[in-house]
């Protein structure tokens, strides 16, 4: 049967939109990706009537519910209370949950307040939902006709929940007989359009219809997902070879990752895979590329040094390179001479510079930033300009992942100056990148 599934969004500061609700983008997407849909939205603040009146509402009409937010400490937290009159039971105490807390802040030092307990008050009858990395307790519980999932509104909480607790019972609710895959691709350099009008057709590359393209657009990246549908994993996985192939034929050098990686681990596993070392030079990115990187597990084997500032001048001075010639326009030669001199200054065996010169002015959709980039090997410079239009955020993101990106096509064997949709066109004053 078709699942009627509705959210519950809860919160004072989501409804006044104080902050953008991006847990209910995160389930709504994620239920698509395992073919469950979405039927309702509701938002509610944090007022007793209200919640409890959006509650029996959602009972009368869905079959599931997923209740985000309001399972914390505090006097505004009010959804296991409104929970257990909706259902008609009294709160009770979960020792086991009780016990949990207390361990949980027993090994951090800390002393757990007096509220906390609250956490652990649930509505008689209710099912608990493990939360792995945090103190709220989800639950399940049965209110009209529909069962309700009560989950934690911190982003990482919700996520493990939804994700490890609610998904696998929705399916087994709604009766799926069949297997469900979903298969990822990560790209950078072309736009959702672009990329749909490339993989026109791949579906009906398995005539039975169970297999489902789809896309969602993250800028600077693009997600192109594949969902299949099978009787089992082998039957899946026969399904889904011909149609990955030709996804990867078509889309070529713009898939940055593939599944749960991410473009900043190629590029760190690549540099590991080659005992390599890598130093980074950044102008108004305020450091984006290092944080992307610097996290990681085991970078701190591989990055050497980063230097991040605004102004070309600080920054030869920082890498030991005597000022370059005064221009009007930022060039890849610049960029290649600062890429050469912290590498040298360093010892890195590889340098990634990324200088950007943004235009002048407040702030505006029409504001632009041109873009030299340079990666320095002992033995050769490969580097690419590029002019970036949309506003400050969307050029220092695109600058961003235009370096990681390059850094992963050098590191592949890839040219770094292949053509992207996000680029404007200018008239050739220079040559395109080139290896020396």
């Amino acid at each position: 049967m078709e699942l009627r599934i509705e959210v519950i969004c809860t919160g004072d500061e989501v409804l006044t939109g104080k902050i953008v609700n991006t847990n209910f983008s995160y389930i709504s997407q994620k239920l698509e990706d395992f073919g469950l849909s979405v039927r309702w939205e509701t938002t509610v603040g944090d007022d007793r009537d209200s919640l409890l009146l959006a509650f029996q509402l959602a009972g009368e009409r869905a079959d599931a519910v997923i209740v985000n937010g309001g399972l914390g400490p505090t006097v505004d937290d009010l959804s296991q209370e409104i929970a257990a009159r909706a259902a008609g039971v009294d709160l009770v105490l979960s020792e086991e949950w009780l016990a949990r807390m207390e361990e949980y802040f027993r090994r951090r030092n800390r002393t757990m307040a007096p509220n906390n307990r609250k956490q652990a008050m649930l509505p008689a009858g209710a099912e608990v939902l493990d939360n792995p990395v945090g103190t709220a307790c989800g639950f399940a519980v049965n209110i009209g006709r529909a069962c309700f999932y009560f989950t934690p509104g911190v982003p990482r909480e919700l996520r493990r929940m939804l994700e490890e607790q609610i998904v696998p019972r929705l399916i087994a609710k709604s009766g799926m007989q069949t297997a469900i895959f979903l298969k990822r691709f990560h790209s950078y350099g072309i736009g959702e359009s672009h990329a749909d009008n490339l993989l026109a057709g791949v579906e009906a590359l398995v005539p039975d219809g169970s297999v489902k393209l789809g896309f969602r657009a993250h800028y600077p990246q693009l997600e192109t997902k594949l969902t299949v549908r099978g009787k089992d994993m082998d039957d899946i996985r026969r399904k889904l070879a011909p149609v990955e192939q030709e996804v990867r034929r078509r889309l070529g050098n713009f898939i940055l990752a593939e599944g749960d990686q991410t473009l900043e681990q190629v590029v760190l596993e690549a540099l590991a895979s080659r005992h390599a070392t890598l130093s980074l030079a950044e102008t108004f990115t305020s450091g984006q590329i290092a944080a992307r990187i610097g996290h990681l597990p085991g970078a701190e084997k591989i990055i050497r040094r980063g230097v991040v500032t605004r102004d070309l001048a600080e920054m030869c001075t920082a890498v030991g390179l005597d000022p370059l010639p005064a221009t009007d326009t930022l060039t890849r030669q610049s960029a290649e001479a600062v890429a050469r001199a912290i590498r040298r200054e360093t010892g890195a065996t590889h340098a990634l510079v990324v200088l950007i010169d943004i235009d002048d002015g407040p702030d505006r959709i029409d504001i632009g930033g041109t873009v030299c980039l340079a990666i320095a090997t002992e033995s050769e410079v490969a580097s690419r300009r590029s002019r970036i239009v949309g506003g400050r955020d969307w050029v220092r993101l695109g600058a961003v992942e235009m370096g990681l990106d390059c850094l992963r096509r050098h590191l592949q064997g890839l040219p770094v100056h292949e053509r992207i949709d996000f680029e404007k066109v200018e008239p050739a004053t220079e040559t395109p990148g080139v290896r020396h």
